[in-house]
């Protein structure tokens, strides 16, 4: 016998995350330059990090030698003021993907199951599976969350119900009134988790006045991140809003000083920088409408996003990602969302896109 025998089975039929490939993996394996290699696989913002962000950082650099706020005090009274929401109904993490499995942790069981759609972010399922709970996914309608099919799902032993506006990664997403009317059809005994990782790049009439919504469900816990519009994916520091006794639960589960010193720091001052979240999300919506365009022209069927990214038919994903590798264009293959025909790719600068279009043609028009 050996430890391994010991491994509790719904952890080992855990499947691995399949990041998108860093750029110096593919250039070692291609032999490629690595300035010469495009990354559009991971949802990352092109400007890279917060101007504001990046100053704060090197102010903070010799901070990093000790424990940080265990309370995120600073960075919790900021978002407060920044979202008009009491601070105790906000909890700052490694991420929302740490949030995503402190969920899980504090209400599944083997016995339980979770209500999420289908073609949601994969590590709903996975988190759902690594405390022995079960998933029932609900067929999406157009690609996208069917609210009435989900609320429908609902049953004695669901605790947890996911959904994600925008979605990642077909970039669909939930209309406020149909989040309020179905919030209102489930029980108060189930969470419900908004995803809002990229609610920035959400047209304003798509967003979700939260702080309502929490006064009116206490059993909704909305996640945010600094991952994506502020670009501080490398920094891993995200928040929750919810219920502050929800709050105390998943904070109870949370890693001592989850969130270090540099990451507050730096998700603080980007908070504040918002001449850079303006500019991101402009420069976002004329590239991924030129990106559509382009597609277009193209007949490359694509679906309509409310993301930094799209989501594009191209046959044979895996393969497509394959060709473009050598191209040095790193995209992302979905087949783990079980759309093996598609693969989805981040909006980039402008440059970035054009050499993305270019290998595509050559790519398609070989197959």
């Amino acid at each position: 016998m050996t430890v391994m025998d010991h491994v509790v089975s719904y952890v080992l039929d855990l499947p691995p995350y399949r990041p998108g490939r860093p750029i110096a993996s593919v250039a070692r394996e291609f032999r490629l330059e690595p300035t010469a290699i495009v990354k559009l696989a991971s949802n990352e913002n092109p400007f890279g990090m917060a101007f504001a962000a990046k100053s704060r950082l090197q102010m903070l650099k010799d901070d990093a030698g000790r424990y940080p706020d265990s309370d995120s005090h600073e960075l919790r009274s900021a978002l407060a003021t920044a979202l008009h929401v009491d601070r105790a109904r906000i909890l700052p993490a490694a991420g929302s993907s740490e949030l995503i499995s402190l969920a899980a942790r504090a209400v599944l069981l083997p016995g339980r199951n979770a209500v999420l759609s289908q073609y949601a972010f994969i590590s709903y399922a996975a988190a759902v599976r690594a405390v022995g709970a079960t998933s029932i996914v609900v067929p999406a309608a157009a690609y996208g969350h069917d609210l009435a099919a989900m609320q429908a799902a609902v049953g004695p032993q669901t605790r947890l119900v996911f959904i994600a506006s925008p979605n990642n990664p077909t970039g669909t997403h939930t209309s406020p009134a149909a989040l309020e009317s179905f919030l209102g059809a489930i029980p108060d005994n189930v969470l419900v988790i908004l995803d809002e990782a990229y609610r920035d790049y959400l047209c304003p009439e798509f967003q979700p006045a939260v702080g309502p919504l929490l006064d009116r469900h206490p059993n909704l816990l909305v996640l945010r991140t600094f991952s994506k519009v502020y670009g501080l994916a490398g920094l891993r520091v995200g928040y929750g809003m919810g219920d502050p006794a929800l709050l105390d639960v998943l904070r109870r589960l949370q890693a001592p000083f989850s969130v270090s010193t540099l990451a507050q720091g730096a998700a603080l001052a980007a908070l504040g920088d918002t001449e850079f979240v303006r500019m991101s999300v402009a420069a976002n919506a004329m590239e991924r409408a030129r990106l559509g365009a382009a597609l277009d022209l193209m007949q490359v069927e694509h679906l309509p996003s409310q993301g930094n990214f799209l989501l594009l038919r191209v046959g044979d994903g895996e393969a497509a990602c394959r060709a473009l590798l050598r191209k040095g264009i790193i995209v992302r293959p979905v087949t783990g969302y079980g759309l093996p025909e598609w693969i989805r790719v981040t909006v980039g600068l402008a440059p970035e896109n054009t050499r993305f279009l270019d290998a595509l043609k050559t790519v398609l028009s070989r197959e």
